[in-house]
């Protein structure tokens, strides 16, 4: 106690002072608008950072996570578009409408694998049989196509990429509704053509070029990219049509499979299509 006693008593000045300081400076910014608004503004930059770095830290925790939450809901929102449903009248009816009814399911997926570089390029994806997964299947990401199903073992699908030679997907030329066939030629990882394009049709740079949705691997409408240039093919009536992927494969992770609940519907009633006899 005594200590104590001698402690303020040798520093008791000092204490004074400090006591002053603080009631001065609380008066200070309590009655002046200025002085108060710029110790707020402060003090609110400093407790922003702090809560940007924290949240920073925790987006990048919580990536994988949040990435597959917007997996599952593209999924349920996509799964509602028309494209993904089957009209079983000729009128118009909401999605839910029971004269609708579901054709396409989608499975989500992470490409865990890939090439880009060579003339044969394909994707390895972390699901396979197991999860539903079969050979012919269409892949595709938010941005554009990605290919179709090659093989499956039972945890992992290999996808032959539109990155391939004779992938040969049906496409479509909007919005003059051209169809033609997709094809790479092994050069460019950013652009592919499509063939069998008529020159004496006009075709607006930049159109869309997405999935005409023929042989049930994808649904109508899919994007695939967009119109570059158009190079006349040497003694041939036809456009080299040359496009740009709306997708960039080198840096591609998330991906969707489709699941065409009709495809072996389709398939039996095109197999019983006569074969024309050769002459």
């Amino acid at each position: 106690m005594r200590n104590l006693i001698a402690f303020f008593r040798r520093f008791r000045v000092f204490l004074v002072f400090v006591a002053l300081q603080i009631f001065a400076l609380s008066i200070y910014f309590t009655f002046l608008n200025f002085p108060r608004a710029q110790y707020l503004t402060s003090a609110s930059a400093v407790s922003g950072s702090i809560l940007t770095v924290r949240n920073d830290i925790t987006k990048h925790f919580n990536l994988s996570k949040n990435n597959d939450q917007l997996q599952q809901e593209n999924i349920w929102l996509r799964q509602q578009l028309p494209n993904s449903f089957q009209r079983l009248r000729n009128r118009t009816y909401e999605i839910d409408d029971t004269l609708f009814h579901q054709q396409y399911l989608y499975i989500p997926a992470t490409v865990i694998n890939s090439t880009v570089t060579k003339m044969n390029n394909y994707f390895t994806l972390n699901i396979g049989y197991r999860q539903g997964i079969k050979r012919g299947m269409g892949v595709f990401s938010n941005k554009g196509i990605v290919g179709i199903i090659h093989n499956t073992s039972e945890h992992f699908s290999v996808v032959k990429s539109v990155l391939t030679e004779n992938i040969n997907i049906d496409v479509m030329i909007q919005p003059i509704g051209l169809f033609g066939i997709l094809k790479w030629d092994g050069k460019d990882a950013r652009r592919g053509s499509v063939t069998g394009i008529s020159n004496d049709l006009k075709i607006k740079k930049w159109s869309k070029v997405v999935t005409r949705g023929g042989s049930g691997i994808f649904p109508r409408g899919l994007m695939v990219g967009h119109i570059e240039k158009l190079n006349p093919v040497e003694g041939k009536p036809l456009w080299d049509v040359v496009m740009r992927y709306s997708e960039d494969y080198r840096s591609l992770q998330r991906v969707y499979v489709i699941k065409n609940l009709m495809q072996a519907e389709q398939d039996t009633l095109e197999a019983a299509i006569p074969v024309d006899k050769e002459e």
